[in-house]
């Protein structure tokens, strides 16, 4: 037998006999029984998350005969992180897999996380694109949740935000992200890359208390102490959930009926707008924003709100935020691109 075959011969062999990392494939299985294209493309970043995910979508993709791309993206930040791709790649051979390496030559001067978090969005939806996959795989799980819950708690979230991440997102109009193990516990996936490659690459940014989301991670320990457990924080985030995906049902409506989607620019009803509730008119704008600059993520919620306190109080108004320019008149608010 071939050093290829045996490899991924082990592989199977280690989910279907390990008891633990069976459970987890049948639930990953689950999770994509909503999936009907036969081809979409897997984010690694080479941390334990990333390799679970890489491992299960191998073997998901033997069974069902898919065509699925695992890519890299080396933002170059790190002045060893081309090495480190190297060694994704060469701990990914060991289950067959060809990593695909993509490399950012954008020079990252501010912002560095949401930069780079943008960047590698924007290189890996138009490598979806060339290879016309319409679905982006991501190891997000309930302790990134976590994580996303408690940060937009500090910076005054509401019910959009506190909801934290969805299973399944729009990035643009044709790809959508989705993330199959959000219901799954970073030990359980710790567990399985350990198991199946025996290593992975740990990110020194993860141990740098500037970020804040270092900070929230360290932070969820000592919340564990006094009762703010995880169990009850995703229970949290589940109700808040329900509330949001009730809410969305009445802002598309809104949105489809007062907003208008110009070739270049978007205009929003102002009359209209301002009879909505805050919150309301908090999203319909979040909308826009996603809608006319392409990004993945809107402005933050605070920036936006601050827009929306700008609109209710000022006679007209042109500001720029989020790769757009907001204007007011007399009866509209118009975003454009910003060139």
């Amino acid at each position: 037998m071939s050093k290829k075959n045996s490899t991924a011969k082990n592989l199977k062999e280690i989910i279907l006999t390990n008891n633990r990392i069976s459970h987890l494939f049948q639930k990953f299985k689950k999770n994509l029984k909503n999936i009907t294209k036969k081809r979409f493309v897997v984010a690694v970043s080479g941390g334990p998350d990333s390799l679970a995910l890489s491992a299960f979508a191998k073997h998901y993709q033997k069974e069902k005969n898919f065509l699925i791309y695992f890519v890299l993206v080396d933002h170059g930040i790190r002045k060893n992180s081309y090495k480190e791709a190297i060694k994704v790649k060469k701990n990914l051979k060991k289950i067959s897999i060809n990593l695909t390496i993509l490399k950012n030559h954008i020079k990252i001067k501010k912002n560095l996380q949401s930069q780079a978090r943008d960047i590698r969005y924007s290189l890996l939806t138009k490598f979806c694109k060339k290879k016309k996959a319409l679905h982006l795989f991501t190891g997000h799980h309930q302790d990134d949740q976590i994580e996303t819950f408690l940060i937009r708690l500090s910076r005054g979230s509401g019910v959009q935000g506190l909801s934290s991440m969805q299973k399944e997102t729009k990035i643009n109009n044709n790809i959508k992200l989705v993330r199959p193990m959000l219901d799954f516990k970073k030990k359980d996936l710790l567990f399985v890359s350990k198991k199946i490659f025996g290593t992975y690459i740990k990110d020194p940014s993860n141990l740098n208390k500037k970020y804040l989301r270092t900070k929230v991670r360290s932070l969820k320990n000592s919340l564990e102490k006094y009762g703010l457990t995880h169990d009850a924080i995703i229970k949290s985030i589940n109700n808040l959930r329900s509330s949001r995906d009730t809410i969305n049902i009445y802002v598309e409506k809104i949105f489809s009926k007062i907003v208008d989607k110009k070739k270049d620019y978007i205009t929003i009803d102002l009359k209209r707008f301002l009879g909505e509730e805050k919150e309301i008119q908090f999203k319909i704008l979040s909308m826009a924003f996603k809608n006319q600059s392409k990004t993945y993520y809107p402005p933050r919620s605070k920036k936006i709100l601050n827009v929306v306190s700008q609109i209710q109080s000022s006679k007209e108004m042109k500001l720029t935020l989020g790769g757009c320019i907001v204007k007011k008149s007399k009866k509209q608010i118009i975003l454009e691109r910003e060139t």
